[in-house]
């Protein structure tokens, strides 16, 4: 028996699942620029893999990229601000 619209077989990874893990982790412990565009990746491979049906894989790796995204993001715009709040104050 053949279900409609379903795809046979494992779901294959999503393209960008790695790429999204990758640029959270990376927005978090180095690099907070990187942040919104995991976090803008990470939006659009979610929404392409609910899309799917089932066909696209990997959305557990891509929920956490997108996460990791977003307080790589919450973290660069603290630090940005700190960093303005001892500029502009002097000494701290």
């Amino acid at each position: 028996m053949v279900i409609p619209n379903q795809p046979i077989g494992q779901p294959v990874e999503h393209p960008n699942a790695t790429a999204v893990l990758f640029l959270g982790a990376a927005s978090v412990f180095c690099c907070g620029v990187l942040g919104p565009v995991a976090w803008a990746l990470g939006r659009r491979a979610l929404n392409q893999i609910e899309e799917s049906g089932g066909a696209y894989g990997g959305r557990a790796q891509v929920l956490v990229g997108y996460v990791l995204g977003v307080v790589g993001t919450v973290l660069m715009i603290i630090f940005a601000v700190l960093f303005l709040f001892i500029l502009l104050g002097g000494n701290a």
